[in-house]
């Protein structure tokens, strides 16, 4: 949709590198947000296809999608996905924004004029934050809409953007101490790697075996 005169072969390469990703690995349980659902069933699609033609060889993943949240929305447009990529920093959240970037970024949200909170897609902007809410606190949205009932919009922007800082302090934290050691951080990536190459070379072996291909 965004580049609708430029179709480029990453459009139809990337899905098959994301199945590769899960299907060298064995991952039995794949989450993922409601948009890349689909990534996975190629994956699955792919597997069950090569197990029938050249006997069992790769575990068909399934699809882990959460209750709430599988799909969050911008907050500058909640009929649109939440993206790092929208022409606008308001429209999502950073793993490593600040808390007054979370605070403003979050009260200024669009949500509607009718005035009541409630948990309804005739709502999208309300009901996304609610979504944020319920992640970022572990709280059901049933029971955040009970709560807010008597509430205003900004008393739940307000309480959102406090769980969402909450929430999201300890992992920038973390992420704080891997940039300061940049040695350990890319000791830990080498090592990452090479396990993963490990595991994907015995896997490739057998894939190439049993289809006759071999590189010597």
């Amino acid at each position: 949709k965004q580049h609708k005169d430029y179709i480029n072969a990453g459009l139809f390469n990337y899905p098959v590198l994301m199945a590769a990703d899960i299907l060298l690995y064995d991952a039995r349980m794949v989450p993922v947000g409601y948009d890349q659902k689909q990534h996975v069933e190629l994956a699955r699609t792919i597997a069950e296809r090569f197990n029938r033609t050249y006997g069992d060889t790769f575990h068909v993943p399934e699809v882990k999608l959460k209750d709430v949240g599988a799909k969050i929305l911008g907050l500058d447009d909640p009929t649109k996905k939440m993206s790092k990529s929208a022409k606008s920093e308001k429209s999502y959240i950073s793993v490593m924004d600040s808390a007054d970037v979370v605070h403003k970024k979050i009260m200024s949200a669009v949500t509607d004029d009718k005035g009541a909170i409630a948990y309804s897609d005739d709502q999208p902007g309300i009901k996304n934050l609610i979504d944020i809410y319920s992640l970022a606190s572990d709280q059901t949205p049933e029971k955040i809409t009970q709560d807010y009932a008597d509430k205003g919009y900004g008393d739940l922007k307000k309480d959102t953007a406090a769980a969402l800082v909450g929430y999201l302090s300890p992992l920038q934290k973390k992420i704080g101490e891997y940039l300061t050691d940049e040695t350990e951080l890319i000791r830990i990536l080498d090592a990452g790697a090479m396990r993963a190459r490990e595991i994907a070379s015995a896997k490739m072996a057998i894939v190439r075996q049993k289809v006759g291909v071999s590189l010597h």
